[in-house]
């Protein structure tokens, strides 16, 4: 082996236990960009791209998909924001009133699960550009029975082992693990989670409810089963979750054990962000609505886009750098034995 070659393959052995962490660690990360969202129709009717509230990255395509909550369509964007395609969404036969796109999340090979947030279904759909998914026709799957506007607001696919993930908002709030999924055209009995997690009354008979991991409601979630520097370790297993209320990005495991936090207070605090996506390489993008608090702030009439970028470079750990010492002492070793063979 040459001796770069061999310089490199022990400075990667040495990050390996730098890989081996247990969290993602949001105090790492940094907002370093936001984008306006394209508005198609807007309010006229026909797509619209306002009032973003879910958003889905396909790893297969480099590309992100968002819905907005009038439940229009789905639009696939760059990773800063710029138009790709669209495709339009038919409700006929689902017996949707409001058409609550809340959840989005990307199954591989064009196929994505849809939310709707008072039906409490999964619609499962390909996306071909410029069509239209039936969804009264699709298969589905119902997390609950029909609700207010408190119910299911986010979902994730764990691509790893067929995991799904789903958030309800609140009263109460509830994170739901479900080992698979089956869709079907039939209708079915509410599927049951392997795990739960749900807020508990503040008193007994009460109608009010504590909060969940500390968050004031569940606006999404995303697994980080598909963070390439996570593969391996147990922070894999680790799930994000978004509050709109609480205005916070928390990583938990899942066992409900809190890792990390990354305040959103302050990031475009006129906007109200409500999903949440991670691709491959750890960066994590966020999806708001335009601005609807009637603030007297700079014009904002676009869905935004907002990217979070881990800027900390990983640091192995010791005995990866005792690894690494070891081996450049190796290295050096053979050098000088090469150089007293050549002298002979």
């Amino acid at each position: 082996m040459k001796i770069q070659h061999l310089v490199l393959a022990l400075a990667a052995a040495g990050c390996v236990s730098a890989q081996a962490a247990d969290a993602l660690n949001l105090a790492n990360y940094q907002v370093t960009g936001t984008y306006s969202l394209p508005i198609f129709n807007g309010t006229s009717g026909g797509l619209s791209g306002l009032e973003g509230s879910a958003i889905a990255y396909a790893r297969d395509r480099g590309t992100l998909f968002f819905v907005g909550d009038e439940g229009t369509g789905i639009i696939e964007i760059s990773r800063t924001g710029q138009t790709i395609g669209s495709m339009t969404f038919d409700w006929a036969g689902t017996g949707a009133t409001k058409n609550d796109t809340e959840g989005l999340t990307y199954l591989g090979n064009g196929q994505f699960v849809v939310t709707e947030e008072r039906l409490q279904n999964g619609y499962k759909f390909s996306y071909s550009a410029g069509g239209t998914a039936a969804l009264g026709s699709a298969p589905f799957v119902s997390f609950g029975p029909t609700i207010g506007n408190i119910g299911i607001e986010g979902i994730s696919y764990d691509a790893r082992n067929g995991n799904f993930v789903t958030v309800k908002q609140d009263d109460p709030s509830i994170l739901s693990i479900y080992n698979a999924l089956t869709f079907s055209t039939s209708s079915a009995a509410d599927v049951t989670p392997n795990v739960s997690f749900a807020a508990v009354p503040t008193a007994p008979g009460a109608s009010t409810y504590t909060s969940l991991f500390g968050l004031n409601s569940l606006s999404d979630v995303a697994v980080l089963g598909g963070v390439n520097a996570l593969v391996g370790s147990t922070a894999a297993d680790n799930l994000l979750l978004l509050s709109l209320d609480s205005r916070k990005l928390i990583e938990i495991t899942r066992g409900g054990v809190i890792k990390s936090s990354f305040d959103l207070s302050n990031v475009l605090p006129h906007n109200g962000i409500e999903g949440v996506t991670i691709d491959e390489n750890g960066t994590i993008y966020l999806v708001a609505e335009q601005i609807q608090d009637g603030s007297n702030v700079l014009p904002n009439p676009a869905s935004q886009l907002i990217v979070l970028s881990n800027v900390t470079a990983a640091v192995p750990e010791p005995e990866g750098v005792a690894l690494v010492l070891a081996g450049l002492g190796l290295v050096g070793a053979v050098s000088r034995r090469q150089k007293r063979v050549n002298q002979a």
